[in-house]
């Protein structure tokens, strides 16, 4: 059990046995400061008004209580006004390598979602072309966090939109017909601010070439038979390069099927029944001010057509018919204006705000050498996904995707990425779990016996007690509260940070410590054990982001 859950069960039961109530504001933190203790709590100070004590004094029958609870405390000090802070003895870490060992890949999964049902829709890039780099931190985000809120309980669907409807659809068509024109000779007027990259001409060619009447075909039947047979190439393709980073979609929801089905009539009727739809000036509006928006929003224009914001609103209304307790959308930055609106879409749905979590994710800074590397969709110059994964490999992009919060800019220098070096964070990570296998290996050619038995036996680990030891069973104590943090805070990054740290911490425990080589059988002994722990721990995180743990490099 960790520092602190151990912590605060001994607290919780000492109030309960003197017949007091768990205040709210209680906390028990991990200290910043190894001075201070490992574990710190304000339990005194907040609970002594209400129990008529001085909170001074009650820190100290608080300090006495922990004391005797658990034998792995070595001692506590009550600190200033009333904190109490807990320093626990090196058995009680070094119990940390059998609980690894013993719990294997599951270490650090808990039961913290309890079920809840979550859906996690992310990509949802509009099939107009393939996917760019920004994209895939989307997708790594998306997909990480999936795997971060399964492992801490929560039952996840994940999700991928298709805008298969609307205007930029059309226009698709009419990009891929103006192609096929080309191809055939022709020479007609260019689209109005239409989509240019060499896969639209690809595309239109073996259109051409599989439909020899394409061009006699009344224009409006010419352009939506490319545009749906465009829509399917492209999706293939998005298919394809998601697989290949490791990505996966367990939905794949169409937007086209809101409106073929009536769902997006049946949102709009609802609305009208709460008096939140209303017509005006010949289109149909929603009352998005008794949410908190600026100005009412447009769902249904006087032309007929439907807007964005109407699609999406029978989208999340249609999520919520299925049982999702929350959603969890991932949106590029840019959208960051348009989160207000769908809060209040969601409530007007008769859902809380807090039902829908959206992950804002920032645009990635290209480079190579340093120089940056230009994209644009529509102009065809852009680096695709799948060209960044074959360049640098799925493990180290989707690593340096996930190395920063998701809304903070990130530059991804393709060459620098690439490097075999302590400079690369992904090289930096797995090369400490290579490291440790290598070092494993090394053991079984000596003859060296590693037994998992000695896990449990506090005599053999007794073993780890320098100050480096400690820093490594310390850490990896933490990471079932990291990876429940970044289940809570929806936030991935959270793996990564603390996989940087351990790594650290074990190259640095190389500079000072041998392992095969150490002075004694038992030392040697007990220090394989714990390397085995953090290789494991080091794997379980890298899982957590979709990225392997090599055993050579």
């Amino acid at each position: 059990m960790h520092a602190c859950d151990t912590l605060e069960k001994i607290l919780r039961d000492f109030v309960a046995a003197k017949g007091w109530t768990w205040p709210d504001k209680a906390q028990v933190t991990p200290t910043k400061d190894e001075k201070f203790g490992d574990v710190a709590t304000n339990l005194a100070l907040v609970l002594a008004p209400g129990v008529g004590m001085k909170p001074r004094d009650l820190a100290a029958e608080v300090s006495a209580a922990v004391q005797a609870a658990n034998p792995g405390i070595a001692k506590t000090e009550v600190a200033g006004p009333g904190f109490v802070n807990v320093f626990y003895a090196p058995a009680f870490w070094q119990a940390t390598v059998g609980e690894v060992l013993e719990a294997g890949a599951g270490f650090g999964r808990s039961a913290q979602g309890a079920g809840r049902k979550v859906q996690v829709e992310y990509v949802s890039a509009n099939p107009t072309g393939p996917l760019h780099i920004g994209h895939g931190r989307g997708a790594a985000v998306g997909d990480s966090l999936a795997r971060v809120l399964r492992a801490a309980g929560f039952e996840v669907s994940t999700e991928y939109y298709i805008n298969d409807a609307g205007r930029q659809m059309r226009l698709l068509g009419e990009s891929v017909l103006f192609r096929a024109r080309q191809a055939a000779g022709q020479t007609p007027a260019e689209p109005g601010d239409w989509y240019k990259g060499d896969y639209v001409i690809d595309i239109a060619k073996r259109l051409l070439a599989e439909n020899p009447d394409l061009l006699e075909r009344p224009e409006a039947e010419a352009v939506e038979f490319c545009k749906v047979a465009a829509v399917d190439e492209i999706m293939a393709g998005i298919k394809t390069d998601l697989a290949d980073f490791r990505v996966g979609h367990e939905v794949w929801f169409s937007e086209k099927s809101l409106v073929d089905n009536g769902a997006v009539e049946q949102t709009f009727a609802r609305l009208k029944e709460t008096g939140l739809g209303f017509e005006a000036d010949g289109a149909l509006w929603m009352r998005t001010t008794d949410f908190g928006d600026d100005k009412d929003r447009v769902l249904r224009k006087s032309s007929g057509e439907l807007t964005y914001f109407a699609s999406d609103i029978a989208y999340h209304d249609h999520k919520y018919n299925r049982g999702f307790d929350l959603v969890v959308d991932i949106w590029g930055a840019d959208h960051h204006g348009y989160v207000p609106r769908m809060k209040a879409a969601v409530q007007a749905l008769g859902r809380s705000a807090d039902d829908l979590a959206v992950i804002l994710v920032q645009l990635v800074n290209l480079l190579r050498d340093g120089q940056p590397v230009a994209m644009s969709t529509r102009a065809g110059q852009f680096e695709t996904l799948a060209d960044v994964v074959a360049e640098t490999g799925a493990d180290a992009a989707r690593f340096m995707f996930l190395s920063r919060k998701s809304d903070s800019h990130l530059d991804f220098d393709l060459e620098l990425v690439k490097q075999q070096s302590m400079d690369n964070p992904v090289y930096y990570v797995q090369y400490a779990h290579a490291r440790i296998c290598s070092v494993m290996a090394k053991a079984a050619e000596r003859g060296v016996p590693v037994t998992r038995e000695g896990a449990a036996d506090p005599a053999v680990l007794a073993a780890l007690s320098t100050p480096e030891d400690l820093r490594l069973l310390k850490l990896l104590a933490q990471f079932p509260a990291t990876v429940a943090s970044a289940a809570k805070q929806l936030a991935p990054h959270y793996v990564s940070f603390y996989l940087m740290d351990l790594a650290g911490s074990l190259h640095r425990y190389y500079t000072v410590h041998q392992v095969l080589g150490a002075d004694a059988p038992d030392v040697v002994q007990a220090r394989l054990l714990l390397m085995q722990a953090v290789a494991q721990v080091v794997k379980n995180g890298l899982d957590l982001l979709g990225v392997t743990a090599p055993e050579r490099m």
